[in-house]
């Protein structure tokens, strides 16, 4: 694959990337934030799908063409600042969704779907919910700091 193919299919994976990972904690804080069962429930089963569907999807683009361009880039990429900068701002990120973020949407998911016809959301829905804003937010900054090493490539 030439070097623009890979930019393109990069960039491409970096806006599906963050803009669902944006979207999505703003469309969940917002569903929380109405106490409603249904909707807390509905909202909490998209997240989880759109996170499987679209942030996985970005993560993989994002991860395979770097690499490759990368390694076209220089053959010994690890030693350039930036892009060193960005796979270790991208691996910190990602270890934060694979260990808390998902397996908190999984339990929350679980939850909802007992939920959201008796009308009762337990405390520990809640209690997840912070447990998810709390390694969320470093989680949703870390790509956006990542985006400034991609673009301005600083020494």
């Amino acid at each position: 694959m030439d070097y623009l193919t890979l930019k393109m299919l990069h960039i491409l994976g970096a806006i599906i990337f963050t803009g669902n990972i944006t979207v999505t904690a703003l469309w969940k804080v917002m569903a929380d934030r109405q106490r409603d069962p249904r909707i807390v429930a509905f909202a909490q089963s998209l997240v989880t799908l759109t996170d499987f569907v679209f942030t996985a999807t970005g993560a993989a683009l994002i991860a395979a063409t770097g690499i490759a361009m990368a390694i076209n880039f220089n053959e010994e990429f690890w030693r350039v600042p930036w892009i060193l900068h960005g796979i270790i701002l991208f691996g910190i990120s990602g270890i934060l969704w694979a260990a808390f973020l998902i397996p908190i949407q999984v339990k929350q998911a679980r939850l909802a779907k007992n939920f959201q016809h008796d009308g009762d959301i337990p405390p520990e829905f809640w209690r997840l919910g912070r447990l998810w804003m709390l390694f969320g937010i470093p989680a949703t900054i870390l790509p956006y700091v990542n985006l400034y090493f991609m673009v301005f490539r600083p020494a």
